[in-house]
């Protein structure tokens, strides 16, 4: 397996419903997340070993960028040609993935934090293998 590089995302059309977040990437290509999304206050742990993707929507949801986190597996070449980018992350390290979203290693674990404050949009998470998908959606902390 060669070594990959991050990629950076372009803009793409995104459609969000109550039964499923529809990306559309730049190729004509459209990728369907069927499982509903999860309310989660500020930060999401991802199990390990998962194929994790970020998408941040604007404020409207018609429009975004989509991240995979650590994809080790999909070329470069396919990943502009679609749209969608790559961080790559060693143990411990931490990247913003768009203005107030940060994703970090915690131990094999990825770890998704949102700021919406400063998103201003909606942030996505969702977690993936060959035995299935969980979506989740970082929402704000209820106050106490």
């Amino acid at each position: 397996m060669s070594v990959r590089s991050d990629v950076s995302p372009s803009t793409l059309g995104v459609v969000v419903n109550d039964d499923a977040v529809v990306v559309k990437y730049l190729d004509g290509r459209r990728v369907t997340y069927r499982d509903e999304p999860e309310p989660m206050a500020g930060q999401v742990r991802c199990q390990p070993g998962k194929h994790v993707h970020v998408l941040v929507t604007d404020p409207t949801t018609s429009e975004g960028v989509m991240v995979y986190i650590n994809d080790r597996k999909t070329h470069d070449e396919i990943l502009e040609t679609t749209g969608v980018g790559r961080i790559v992350l060693g143990p411990n390290e931490s990247a913003e993935v768009f203005p107030g979203v940060t994703a970090r290693m915690d131990g094999h674990a990825v770890v998704v934090e949102a700021d919406l404050s400063i998103a201003a949009g909606r942030v996505f998470v969702f977690e993936e293998d060959d035995l299935g998908e969980r979506a989740f959606e970082l929402v704000e902390p209820t106050p106490e």
